[in-house]
């Protein structure tokens, strides 16, 4: 009889190059995805782990992986505005007036979740961050899934986020199910997060965008369209 290896290390995850035209690449991920796996994908500054936002199990292998406490909301990426108007109460005028000048952008923006919102995914909050990310790549994945992705960053809490695919390998190991390398992000600060349900609206995390230039691109708006975005 056979003897059983010993000591086999499992696999490591499958680490696809793209660029703007791997339409494969997409498709491999959407498949991945939709079967409640783990992609780990570049965003505008760092590298993030991707989940069905909508599978219950996927979400908490995301907070699992990570270490992330579970009363953290995560983010969510859209590829179109269509996708954003199923997902939020009401979009307001400062929510309307940010989007024209950063989305496609480092800018995450807080919204009262609409009903289809997982409960684990909010964490507690009632409220739901949402980017379209700048990244083209980014965007056509999310265009091939056909719905919204998770996008904490890929890295175990405390440590600093990856800006390359062989930083996220080196992190996760076989723990994630697929890796897409397209090359090296731009790194620096994360993603500016602002609440806009209310007004004036209210700076929640410093980063790549400078609150005083979003103070000022709501003031410039305000006086042609929408006064009413400062308060």
């Amino acid at each position: 009889m056979r003897k059983r290896a010993k000591n086999l290390k499992p696999a490591m995850p499958q680490i696809l190059k793209v660029d703007l035209n791997t339409e494969a690449v997409f498709a491999n991920a959407r498949t991945v995805l939709l079967a409640g796996g783990v992609v780990a994908y570049p965003t505008d500054t760092f590298y993030g782990l991707g989940v069905d936002p909508f599978n219950r199990e996927a979400v908490n292998k995301v907070f699992e992986l990570k270490g992330r406490e579970k009363n953290k909301p995560l983010i969510l990426l859209i590829s179109s505005r269509v996708q954003l108007e199923t997902m939020v109460k009401e979009i307001t005028p400062a929510h309307s007036a940010l989007i024209q000048k950063f989305w496609p952008g480092p800018l995450t923006l807080l919204f009262k979740p609409s009903s289809v919102i997982p409960e684990n995914v909010l964490a507690g909050s009632n409220r739901i961050g949402i980017r379209q990310p700048g990244n083209t790549m980014t965007r056509n994945l999310i265009s091939t899934l056909g719905q919204p992705v998770t996008a904490p960053s890929a890295n175990l809490s405390g440590e600093s986020p990856p800006i390359t695919a062989k930083q996220v390998q080196q992190s996760f190991g076989n723990r994630v199910d697929l890796i897409i390398d397209g090359g090296t992000c731009q790194g620096g600060k994360p993603s500016t997060v602002v609440d806009a349900v209310e007004t004036p609206v209210r700076l929640v995390r410093h980063g790549a965008i400078a609150f005083s230039e979003i103070e000022m691109a709501l003031r410039d708006i305000a006086k042609t369209l929408h006064p009413e975005v400062l308060g």
